[in-house]
């Protein structure tokens, strides 16, 4: 088996950060979120602060959290 890449390790950092974060969630719409902000931002020229624009980026596409919108 190849060596994943740095890009590839990144995405798949970020969706298991996101899906500890909401377990409600569908494992693969957070997938697909982070696989969509990585490929919204993976031309950026500054790289270290790749992992958490694409977080931040793929919890925007995610659905808003039901338990936190009940509370508010």
């Amino acid at each position: 088996m190849m060596a994943e890449s740095e890009d590839a390790l990144t995405i798949r950092h970020v969706a298991e950060r996101l899906m500890k974060a909401h377990p409600q969630l569908d494992a693969r719409l957070v997938q697909s979120s982070v696989q969509t902000a990585y490929e919204e931002l993976r031309y950026a020229r500054v790289r270290t602060y790749l992992p958490i624009l694409m977080e931040r980026r793929a919890k925007d596409l995610l659905p808003p959290d039901e338990a936190t919108e009940r509370h508010t």
